[in-house]
Formats: C-alpha cells, sequence, structure tokens
C-alpha cells in the first residue's frame, strides 16, 4: 500500500467490516481508511442491522468459518441485510460464504446469497501437468459476463493483476454471476462475483497495490 497519510473524505460512508476470527482485518481496515472511508470493525449483529456497507473478510476453511459466524449470531442477520440489497462485499474465504455450500473437509452449507458452490481446484492443469494447489501468488482478471462499468471492477484495467492465495474455488451455478476470472494454467477459475449490489473478491484487494485499492474505494462509493 502506498505510503501516504490516511484521510477520511467528506461524504464517504461507514464500512463496517465484520469481526469472526477469521478474517485479515487489519490489512482490510488500513485499505478502507487509506480510501477516505470511516472503518467500523465489530461482531455485533445489532451493527450488521444498521449498516450501509459491510465487507466480510476471510482466511482459513469454509466450515469452521461458517461455525465462528454462527457462535457470533451473524448468519441471519448477514442475510437479512442482504435481502434489502445494500452494498456487500466478501474478500477471499469472505466470498465463498456467499455461495450455497463448500466440499471442503466435508459438504457445509454457507451463507446462500448466490447459488452455486465451492470446490477444490483440480491439481492438474488443463494439459493434463501437475501445478501447484494452493494458486498463491498474482494472476491476471478477464472479464466475465458483465462488463464492469457500475461495478467495484470499474476502471480495473483488462489483464489488472491482483493478488490470489486459495485452494478452492466458487463455481456459480449461472455465468451471469461472474464478473471476472482468472486463468491458472488452463482451469479457468471465478475471481469475482456479482448479485445485485451483492459483490465478492476470490482474491484480495487489500494485497493488490494500487488496482485493489481502486476496487475498495469503488466498493465505498456504491
Amino acid at each position: 500500500m502506498p505510503n501516504e497519510s490516511i484521510w477520511v473524505t467528506k461524504g464517504m460512508p461507514t464500512i463496517t467490516v465484520l469481526d469472526y476470527g477469521r478474517g485479515n482485518l487489519k490489512s482490510v481496515s488500513r485499505a478502507v481508511e487509506y480510501c477516505g472511508a470511516h472503518c467500523l470493525v465489530t461482531s455485533d449483529p445489532n451493527e450488521v442491522e444498521n449498516a450501509s456497507h459491510i465487507i466480510l473478510p476471510g482466511v482459513g476453511a469454509f466450515g469452521d468459518a461458517m461455525s465462528q459466524l454462527r457462535e457470533r449470531g451473524l448468519i441471519g442477520p448477514i442475510q437479512a441485510y442482504c435481502l434489502k440489497n445494500r452494498p456487500f462485499l466478501g474478500i477471499c474465504l469472505g466470498m465463498q460464504l456467499m455461495f450455497n455450500e463448500s466440499e471442503e473437509f466435508g459438504l457445509h452449507f454457507g451463507l446462500g446469497l448466490i447459488a452455486g458452490r465451492v470446490e477444490k481446484i483440480p491439481e492438474t492443469a488443463a494439459d493434463g501437468s501437475f501445478h501447484c494447489v494452493p494458486h498463491i501468488g498474482w494472476n491476471t482478471l478477464c472479464e466475465g459476463r458483465a462488463d464492469w462499468a457500475g461495478t467495484i471492477l470499474e476502471g480495473v484495467p483488462m489483464n489488472g493483476s491482483v493478488y490470489f492465495v486459495h485452494s478452492y474455488a466458487a463455481v456459480p451455478e449461472s455465468a451471469m454471476h461472474i464478473l471476472a476470472y482468472t486463468d491458472y494454467h488452463g482451469r479457468r477459475i471465478t475471481a469475482a462475483v456479482r448479485s445485485g449490489r451483492l459483490f465478492g473478491c476470490q482474491f484480495h484487494p487489500e494485497k493488490s497495490g494500487v488496482i485493489g485499492l481502486n476496487i475498495i474505494r469503488n466498493f465505498c462509493s456504491l
């Protein structure tokens, strides 16, 4: 992240970042503040109800993350918030949690915000040769079904690089929800999703330099 002073921009909203013990809170919060928005880190379900923008970060395993959300009473409030079509951003595991289910370490049910499931990245490239899983490092974004105007990816250059680290990937039931994908040795992996004002990034925008900051700024401006 550029080494510059952080200023809150007049008119920018408060971004609620959910703390459920499984998120990269410091990096996400600093990125939000760098983009000029207020940041509220909370695990209080009441704050979810009153939020205008929510970010759900995430690192770790799907089933454990859902258990942590459940223990804190956050699942129902998140689902109710999203039904109101308010801005929501899931990051990495947070994006995967938006789907119906995951096969990671058994079958686990997710938030059900977007129809689809989370599956392990194949251990072979498209040509049958073995490749590294997890998928770690910088990779390019390619346009999905819809163009990026009016989304969190507006202004992001085609084939711009962002930072990934994951072993599982979301497979939406409908291609209409795929905002962007990335090519991993011939395997097309969902990189960003959209349903109304609900967005998800499989990559880490808070670790993706200027492009990532632009994505977070776009979200804060929704």
